[in-house]
C-alpha cells in the first residue's frame, strides 16, 4: 500500500504508451505525439528537441547521444551518435598548445563534432513515422516564443553562472541582465530555433554542411580550435547501429551501449555485486559499502581501459569475464573500504535522460548531452549553437585508450539502459548524472530486481556514490548508517545537491501494464494513456 502521507508520489501506471524525461516540457511534447499516433521514436525526438531548448545547461543540438531500441518482441540495438575528434587533434598537437595532461572544460580541444543531430537523424530514418517539422513544432516555438524556467533547471542554472559567464556569447543569452533567469522567467533561444528549422528540412545537412557548418567551424577556430569544414561534414552521417552488451542479473538481462561509452563499468559493476546477497539481508550500511566498493573497481578499470573501440577491442570480454569478476569481488572487504587512489576521474554531471513506450509496445532508451554544465560554455553567436564537452574526455598520454587521435571518440559517461527478461524488453531506463550513470544503474536496478522496490521508490530512495577518495551520501542516509561507513574507513561527503536523475517504464510480460517513473530529484514526470 503506498504511503500517501510520506510526501512522495507513486509510479505511473498506463495500459498503452508511456512517456518519461526530466522535464515536465519534454514530456506533454512526447505525449502529444503518443496520442496522436507517433511511435516512440517520434515522441522521443520531440522530446529532446524540446528539452535542448528548455534546459540548455544540460542538454543541446550541439551535444552527442547514445540509445537501445528494442522493437516489440524483437532485439536490442545500440545507436552510438557520438562525435569524433578532429582529423587535426593530436596529443602532440595539444601538447604544443600549452595543455597537460586533461583538456579544460571551456577549451576548444574540449569540442570534439557533435554527433547528436546525426544520431537523431538517423533514429528518424530507420524508426521514425512522422516529419521532423511536425516533431521539431513545439521545441521550434519553445526557442522563439520563450518557455518557463522551472525549479531545478533555474537552481542547476544559477549553480553553472559564473562558468558561463566565462564565455561573453553565452552570457549574453545565458545570462539576462547579468544573471541567471529565476523560477518562472521567460527565457528564448531564437537561433536554436532557426537550426531546428532547418535540419526538420534539410536532415543531417541543416547542420553539417553550408553555411551553418562554415559559421561553426569559423567560430571554434577563432577560438584556436583545429575544426575543419571537413570535420563537419563527415559527421553527418557518423552515427551508427552496433550490437549491445549484456550481462545477466539474476533472472533478467541487461543490455548497454558498447564503448566508447561507460556502460561496460554498469555491467561490471553488476556482475561484482551478483557475487554477494545482496537482498533483504543486508544493512543500509552493508548496501552502501557493497555499492561502494564495487563501483570503486569498476571505474578504476573504466578509466584505465575503456576509449573509443578500436582502442580497446577485448575489453569486454576481458572485464567481464568469470576470473576477472571473481578476483575484484575477493577484493572486497566487508568491514573495511578499499583506499581512495582508485580513482583519478574528474567529475562531470550534466545529461538529459529520457524513456519511451509506445502502443505498439516498441522501446527506446535514449540519452543526450553536452557533458558539463553548459558543456564547454562555447557559444557560436552566429548560429546559436552551444558546443558540448565532451573532448575533456580525452587524456593526453600517448598509448593511453582513451588519448585524443584524428577523428577518434572520447569515453563517454552518458549511456542509456534497457532491461529484458526471456528475450523479450521489460524496461528501458537511465540515470542521469555524469560520473555517477554506471553506478546509478548498479544501483537502481539492484533496487527493483533484489529489494523488489517499486520504481518510483526505488528511484526516490537516498543515494550514495564513491567518487574522488570520498563517499557523497544524501541526507536521507541514516546516523546509524553513516557512522558504521565512517568506522570502516569511507570519508563521508553529505551532499548538498542530488546526487543525478533517473527515469524508466516497465512493460508487464503478462498484461502489457506499463509502470513509469521519473526522478522527484528533477522536474520532469512520467505520463501515459
Amino acid at each position: 500500500m503506498f504511503d500517501f502521507f510520506s510526501a512522495r508520489r507513486p509510479s505511473t501506471l498506463a495500459s498503452k504508451a508511456m512517456i518519461a524525461t526530466s522535464h515536465p516540457l519534454s514530456t506533454a511534447v512526447g505525449h502529444e505525439i503518443l496520442t496522436q499516433g507517433g511511435n516512440a521514436v517520434d515522441a522521443a525526438l520531440a522530446a529532446v528537441a524540446v528539452q535542448c531548448v528548455v534546459d540548455p545547461l544540460m542538454t543541446g543540438i550541439g551535444g552527442d547521444c547514445f540509445a537501445l531500441y528494442a522493437p516489440r518482441g524483437g532485439k536490442v540495438k545500440a545507436l552510438n551518435g557520438s562525435g569524433r575528434a578532429p582529423a587535426a587533434a593530436t596529443v602532440e598537437a595539444l601538447k604544443a598548445a600549452g595543455l597537460g595532461d586533461e583538456i579544460p572544460q571551456t577549451s576548444p580541444h574540449a569540442v570534439t563534432i557533435p554527433g547528436a543531430i546525426s544520431g537523431w537523424c538517423r533514429l528518424h530514418a530507420d524508426h521514425g513515422s512522422l516529419p521532423l517539422d511536425r516533431l521539431f513544432a513545439r521545441a521550434i516555438d519553445y526557442a522563439e516564443n520563450g518557455y518557463p524556467v522551472t525549479p531545478r533547471v533555474a537552481m542547476d542554472w544559477a549553480a553553472n553562472a559564473a562558468s558561463v559567464g566565462g564565455d561573453v556569447h553565452a552570457a549574453k543569452l545565458f545570462l539576462p541582465g547579468g544573471k541567471a533567469p529565476t523560477v518562472g522567467q521567460m527565457h528564448a533561444q531564437p537561433l536554436v530555433g532557426a537550426r531546428l528549422r532547418e535540419i526538420a528540412a534539410k536532415g543531417a545537412a541543416g547542420f553539417y554542411e553550408g553555411e551553418v557548418a562554415a559559421k561553426m567551424t569559423a567560430h571554434l577556430r577563432s577560438l584556436g580550435g583545429l575544426h575543419t569544414e571537413e570535420d563537419f561534414y563527415e559527421a553527418r552521417d557518423e552515427a551508427h547501429w552496433v550490437d549491445p552488451i549484456s550481462t545477466r542479473y539474476g533472472d533478467h538481462d541487461v543490455y548497454e551501449c558498447p564503448p566508447n561509452g561507460q556502460g561496460l563499468a554498469a555491467l561490471l559493476i553488476l556482475r561484482i555485486l551478483s557475487r554477494f546477497d545482496m537482498g533483504q539481508g543486508l544493512s543500509e550500511a552493508d548496501r552502501i559499502h557493497l555499492h561502494a566498493e564495487a563501483t570503486k573497481l569498476g571505474y578504476h578499470h573504466r578509466d584505465a581501459l575503456i576509449g573509443d573501440p578500436a582502442a580497446c577491442p577485448d575489453v569486454v570480454e576481458t572485464l567481464l569475464s568469470d576470473s576477472v569478476v571473481d578476483a575484484l569481488a575477493a577484493r572486497i572487504d566487508m568491514g573495511r573500504a578499499l583506499p581512495p587512489t582508485l580513482w583519478d576521474e574528474p567529475e562531470h554531471k550534466d545529461t538529459i535522460y529520457l524513456c519511451v513506450v509506445d502502443a505498439d509496445g516498441n522501446a527506446l532508451s535514449f540519452i543526450n548531452s553536452i557533458f558539463h554544465g553548459f558543456g564547454s560554455t562555447r557559444l557560436d553567436p552566429a548560429t546559436g549553437v552551444l558546443f558540448h564537452s565532451r573532448g575533456a574526455s580525452f587524456r593526453l598520454i600517448e598509448g593511453h585508450p582513451n588519448a585524443i587521435a584524428p577523428r577518434k571518440r572520447p569515453m563517454h559517461t552518458i549511456i542509456p539502459g534497457m532491461l529484458c527478461k526471456d528475450g523479450v524488453a521489460v524496461m528501458p531506463f537511465g540515470v542521469m548524472g555524469g560520473q555517477y550513470q554506471a553506478a546509478g544503474h548498479a544501483a537502481f536496478l539492484s533496487s527493483v530486481l533484489d529489494l523488489g522496490m517499486d520504481l518510483q521508490a526505488a528511484m526516490d530512495a537516498p543515494r550514495s556514490f564513491a567518487h574522488e577518495g570520498v563517499l557523497q551520501i544524501e541526507p536521507g542516509v541514516s546516523d546509524e548508517a553513516r557512522a558504521t561507513l565512517a568506522a570502516r574507513g569511507h570519508t563521508l561527503a553529505l551532499q548538498t545537491s542530488p546526487i543525478g536523475g533517473s527515469q524508466a517504464i516497465h512493460i508487464c510480460p503478462g498484461t502489457g501494464l506499463l509502470t513509469g517513473a521519473s526522478d522527484s530529484r528533477k522536474d520532469g514526470m512520467a505520463l501515459g494513456f
